[in-house]
């Protein structure tokens, strides 16, 4: 058998490795590098970001926290405000800009016959109230209420606060009545004397008429003596009573310009008769007035009687009547240029019974200051021994 022909192997030779391009390893390198960079870096970042929601996290638990007790602490000042406005004896309603009630305590809502939230204030003041005597005042069934209103904000809120005055004004009318009383009985015995004179001279005319032999002419001027003395008890007993019984007000509403007419036409004659120049002036541009006008009227005349008496001797005697108006009051002045008083006369001069006049009873100026002071005013007096005196007697005038 011929051999077995010997397999020859095939010719081995390795390929050939890539090369990898020294430049693209260094920009593999710097990726790399670049990558890893940013690795850190976010990695640093994420953990500062976790801080800063950690921290943010307690600020907003604080934050929450702080925000829970202001509204506890707010919850319980509104309860504690509402029980106390519950518990206020004085009555407080809330308006809106519409005038409308948006709260009101249970105190108001009993001084207005049961006004609940919703009705309209324009509506309760003319059903519900009523005016009172003085300014400010108003009347709500048997109660008397002093009202104030005052802006709430600059939407045009307004709170409405009432005080029940009922007891106080009554204790406020005993006390003047026992002060008056308590000075009439004082000054009883100058007030006996004051009347026993004129009485005296009465009976002294009177007896004079039973005499036959009297002429016409004198029985007649007897008899018009007697009349005067007779007529000066009677206004000696007027004053006091007014002045023991005090000055009821009424509700008039009438001009200043009407106030002066009035006196203007009253006086004028007298003063004529005297030969003083009287003169008016009004600057008040017509205020009106509320209150009982023929109170002022006799307040006023008592205040021209008292200056033309200052005038007696006085050559060129002058009294002037003014009227002035100045941030809601008004100011009536009666001026005259007598030989005017002293200090310690002024200070006395508007006591019960004090008087510097040996027929005067006394009661004409502090009747006077009890009328102005009945409207809400007063009166006050400058005098100057050498330029005469003035008597000035406010009273508050409403804007409209």
């Amino acid at each position: 058998m011929p051999p077995s022909p010997v397999p020859i192997a095939p010719s081995l030779d390795p390929a050939p490795s890539p090369q990898v391009a020294p430049q693209e390893a260094l920009r593999l390198a710097e990726a790399f590098h670049i990558f890893s960079q940013a690795s850190e870096e976010l990695a640093g970042a994420y953990s500062e970001l976790q801080g800063q929601v950690s921290r943010l996290s307690e600020e907003l638990a604080a934050a929450n926290g702080a925000l829970r007790q202001q509204y506890q602490e707010k919850a319980a000042l509104t309860e504690r405000l509402s029980l106390l406005l519950d518990a206020l004896p004085a009555g407080v309603v809330v308006l809106d800009d519409a005038g409308t009630v948006v709260q009101i305590n249970p105190a108001a809502s009993r001084f207005l016959g049961g006004v609940k939230v919703g009705a309209g204030w324009t509506a309760i003041e003319s059903e519900t109230l009523s005016p009172g005597d003085t300014p400010g005042e108003f009347l709500g069934g048997e109660r008397r209420l002093a009202i104030a209103v005052t802006p709430l904000d600059s939407a045009g809120g307004r709170i409405v606060l009432l005080n029940d005055i009922t007891e106080a004004q009554a204790l406020k009318t005993r006390a003047e009545r026992n002060q008056r009383l308590a000075a009439m009985g004082e000054m009883a015995a100058q007030l006996a004397h004051q009347l026993r004179t004129p009485l005296a001279a009465a009976l002294l005319y009177a007896g004079n008429l039973e005499n036959p032999e009297l002429s016409a002419t004198s029985t007649q001027s007897i008899a018009n003596k007697t009349v005067a003395r007779l007529k000066h008890i009677e206004q000696l007993i007027q004053n006091m009573l007014l002045f023991a019984r005090g000055e009821a007000l009424g509700r008039e509403r009438f001009s200043v310009t009407e106030l002066l007419g009035e006196l203007a036409q009253n006086f004028e004659p007298l003063a004529q008769t005297r030969g003083v120049r009287f003169m008016v002036t009004d600057d008040s541009g017509g205020a009106p007035l509320t209150g009982k006008r023929e109170s002022l009227v006799g307040a006023l005349t008592s205040l021209l009687e008292n200056a033309l008496q200052a005038l007696d001797g006085v050559n060129e005697g002058c009294i002037g009547l003014s009227a002035r108006r100045k941030e809601g009051v008004v100011y009536l002045a009666v001026r005259d240029n007598g030989c005017g008083m002293d200090r310690a006369t002024a200070a006395r001069l508007f006591e019960p019974f004090y008087t510097t006049r040996s027929d005067g009873t006394g009661l004409g100026l502090a009747i006077a200051r009890g009328v102005a002071r009945a409207h809400g005013g007063g009166i006050e007096v400058v005098s100057d021994p050498s330029a005469g005196a003035e008597f000035i007697l406010s009273l508050p005038c409403p804007e409209n």
